[in-house]
């Protein structure tokens, strides 16, 4: 009885102690799957921060992108308003000015031909009919050549020339032995026939010859002919000198600048094969470039999507 009481005694013990170890092992199981579900959610928590500046990231690239593309295209836009086309938006301007003022003469029932010649004097108008009645009488209307265009060249010079009236009249006084300024101020202005019509030649009047040596040296020197002694012998002003340069200066400019190829073609990338494919892409380019002016500039920056 005794050895049987114990032996139950000793395998309660054993349960009991099994039955222990068994809750222990579940308390630490219970407790290990709460760290890691709080690691894994701490893990989580991680992950959704990284994909939220990833996709934060993504979306002000995006937005860069855009702002980059918007001021692309209004630079290519502002770049397209050339100084020809600034030219070209003057003249229309000028010609809706002029249709507007023509159309309000017709209802107030005035001529406007007539109404623009008022603003006009009659010294302007005259020089105005000199002028176009030269550029018809040099109309290139014939085949030209070099002797050609270095005579119309030569008379375009001649035009811009302006002589100096003033000196020439000085140096005539002293060559006919007038007192300073008698032409310079009176006949300068006038033209009279002492002026006009001075023959150093001629000896029809005493007070035309020249009296000193001073006066002789100046008709000589102002009316040369072929047995004049006098040559090599002129130096001119600082202004007349100046007046050179300029001309050559300009002529050099006009002639860098000219160029055969048409004004009107942009600049850029050769995409044609030859002259019929150039007109034909020029064709296209006018009625489809504004569609794909962005997916150009996306190939051409990389960024195409």
């Amino acid at each position: 009885m005794a050895t049987s009481a114990a032996s139950s005694a000793a395998a309660t013990l054993q349960d009991v102690a099994h039955a222990a170890e068994e809750f222990v092992d579940q308390l630490n199981t219970t407790e290990q799957g709460q760290e890691e579900q709080e690691e894994g959610d701490d893990a989580d928590k991680e992950k959704s921060m990284e994909a939220r500046k990833k996709k934060l990231e993504l979306l002000r690239k995006k937005m860069a992108t855009q702002a980059n593309r918007a001021s692309v295209i209004e630079e290519s836009a502002k770049a397209k308003v050339t100084a020809r086309e600034a030219a070209r938006m003057e003249r229309q301007r000028k010609l809706a000015e002029t249709l507007r003022q023509k159309a309000d003469a017709e209802d107030r029932g005035e001529d406007i031909e007539r109404q623009k010649n008022w603003e006009y004097t009659i010294e302007e108008n005259d020089e105005w009919e000199k002028k176009q009645a030269r550029k018809a009488r040099r109309a290139d209307f014939s085949f030209n050549d070099d002797a050609d265009a270095a005579r119309r060249k030569y008379k375009k010079d001649l035009d811009a020339i302006k002589p100096d009236l003033e000196t020439y009249n000085r140096q005539k006084e002293i060559a006919m032995g007038l007192a300073p300024g008698t032409l310079s101020k009176s006949g300068a202005a006038s033209g009279s026939s002492a002026v006009t019509h001075f023959d150093p030649s001629g000896g029809a009047s005493s007070s035309l010859v020249p009296s000193s040596l001073q006066q002789q040296l100046a008709a000589e020197n102002l009316y040369r002919d072929a047995n004049t002694l006098l040559y090599a012998d002129s130096k001119p002003s600082e202004e007349a000198i100046d007046k050179v340069i300029s001309k050559i200066n300009k002529d050099v400019d006009k002639k860098k600048k000219f160029s055969r190829k048409r004004q009107n073609e942009d600049e850029g990338d050769v995409t044609y094969i030859n002259e019929r494919n150039r007109v034909f892409n020029k064709k296209i380019a006018r009625y489809y470039d504004k569609y794909t002016a962005e997916i150009r500039a996306s190939f051409e920056r990389g960024t195409a999507l």
